[in-house]
């Protein structure tokens, strides 16, 4: 019996995993000279991070190499399929690795670190500061929202970068060097590389793919026609050389700005059938709500935060309908941007003004020495007022010149507020209030 034959198969991906820190591809922004990741191989001390990125750029890869650079033994746990037993076993191996004969430190790498609850995360803690053993988090998903603060406080967090079409074109080179099976003609390279979207994973997995089916058709060539009949329905995506991503997202905002809703479909079914991920898809919706929705109709933002609700719950294909459901409501909806430009007209003055003291009046005064300084004193409680408006109150700061940073837009429940606010600062004008 062949030996070979009860061996499993090693992905490409994986049996091209750099082994050394010179051959990973990208990241040079935290692995080139002088960088923070590279000071922190050449230190010689390991320390607890989060390794925060999109899929395929190097996130298992680093945390393995910096187990080889430390001497120290690998414990990878995945967080999709794991929970609390394997964080239990983690732990035993990381005291016998530090009680053993020749004593070794321990890397603990969680992927997808963000799919653990807070009582799993917080399980780590104790071991964590105790430095029994230096954890690893990888994620896809933003740790300020997805880790809890107390492992976030004990971690540095390293941003790693989609890898760039150079990197991945590099990678190909490669790849083609070691294995050599087959050539690829430069349309075909094009579109692979725009196809792994900066993703070194699917790249290499897309290759394998390849490599076996041209192996069985005896190719000496891989053309792009010929991907293209191979691969079919996965290559339909955005292509960088024409069509760009976010050239489609641009066209998706602008048609639910405009107030078109056929188009706003059109795009967002083009970019779900190029692959884009719903979710990002749901975050666009939320900002346009905030963005050109507004206070004209506050019911938009509530909508997209339900749909986005909604395709978590449901998933694909079900959960595209709620944001379908939302684009069409968004894109008919009246439209205002006149928060969006208050806050970046408040943000503007803020920066280039000095810092001007709280008004006495509008101070808190929680102790007797805080009101024996006046603090808070000749506060007029609105709430105590005719219509609940204390007119002729001042609260911007003193010497302060008034603002019209929000002016509302003479469109859907802002014709409301409109008139609302001009008939307060007619009360403010009658009372000397400004």
């Amino acid at each position: 019996m062949n030996p070979s034959a009860s061996r499993p198969h090693q992905p490409l991906a994986e049996r091209l995993r750099p082994r050394r820190l010179g051959e990973v591809v990208g990241q040079q922004h935290l692995l080139g000279e002088g960088m923070a990741l590279r000071i922190a191989f050449e230190s010689g001390q390991p320390h607890s991070c989060i390794l925060w990125g999109p899929p395929g750029t190097g996130k298992t890869t680093i945390a393995r190499l910096m187990a080889d650079a430390f001497d120290a033994q690998f414990i990878p746990i995945s967080a999709v399929l794991g929970g609390v037993k394997d964080i239990r076993e983690a732990v035993e191996l990381a005291q016998k690795a530090r009680d053993s004969l020749t004593p070794q430190s321990t890397i603990v790498f969680v992927d997808e670190v963000h799919r653990f609850n807070k009582s799993q995360q917080d399980a780590f803690l104790p071991h964590v500061e105790s430095g029994l053993f230096t954890f690893i988090g990888a994620t896809t998903e933003n740790p300020s929202f997805e880790v809890n603060s107390a492992l976030l406080s004990r971690a540095a967090v390293y941003v790693l970068q989609p890898l760039t079409d150079q990197d991945l074109k590099e990678i190909l080179a490669r790849t083609q060097a070691r294995q050599a099976p087959t050539a690829i003609e430069k349309e075909a390279t094009e579109r692979l590389v725009a196809y792994a979207d900066g993703d070194a994973r699917r790249l290499l997995n897309t290759l394998e793919t390849l490599f076996v089916a041209a192996r069985a058709e005896r190719l000496d060539v891989i053309t792009d026609a010929w991907l293209l009949k191979v691969l079919g329905e996965r290559m339909r995506r955005y292509d960088k050389g024409g069509e760009q991503f976010y050239d489609t997202i641009s066209a998706l905002h602008k048609s639910v700005r405009g107030s078109d809703p056929d188009a706003a479909l059109y795009w967002f079914a083009r970019m779900l059938d190029g692959g884009a991920d719903p979710r990002y898809l749901a975050r666009r919706l939320v900002r346009m709500a905030s963005e050109d929705v507004g206070l004209a109709d506050p019911r938009a933002l509530r909508l997209a935060l339900d749909a986005a609700e909604v395709y978590e719950r449901l998933g694909s294909p079900e959960g595209e309908l709620a944001l379908a459901e939302c684009l069409v409501y968004l894109a008919v909806a009246p439209k205002s941007n006149a928060v969006y430009k208050a806050f970046g007209a408040a943000k503007a003055f803020v920066k280039q003004d000095a810092t001007r003291p709280v008004p006495l009046h509008l101070r808190n005064a929680p102790t007797q020495l805080m009101k024996q300084l006046d603090y808070g004193k000749g506060y007029r409680y609105a709430h105590d007022e005719e219509g609940a408006f204390a007119a002729g109150e001042r609260y911007l700061p003193e010497g302060m010149p008034p603002q019209d940073f929000y002016q509302p837009a003479p469109r859907g429940l802002e014709i409301k507020i409109g008139e609302k606010l001009a008939e307060l600062r007619r009360r403010n004008r009658q009372a000397g209030g400004g």
